[in-house]
């Protein structure tokens, strides 16, 4: 007999990235991550040993970042 598949809620999004993962996200290295926290423009969360990037402070450097307004924060490459 076949048992019903057991339900497993839904992933919930992360609410904070790492420096490679946030690299990944920009299309950036992990080093020039770096180099955007070192300049100010990037601020990761100092709470854990590692620093984190809030998902929303992502969001923040490319709307700040954008010449022109972004149609989509999910857009990648040099021009928005």
């Amino acid at each position: 007999m076949n048992k019903p598949a057991a339900s497993t809620p839904a992933a919930s999004p992360k609410l904070a990235l790492s420096r490679e993962e946030a690299g990944r996200a920009l299309g950036i290295s992990a080093i020039t991550i770096d180099r955007l926290a070192k300049r100010g423009l990037l601020r990761p969360s100092r709470a854990t040993r590692r620093p984190l990037y809030p998902v929303w402070e992502v969001e923040r450097f490319l709307r700040e970042s954008c010449p022109n307004p972004c149609k989509s924060l999910r857009m990648r490459g040099p021009s928005c």
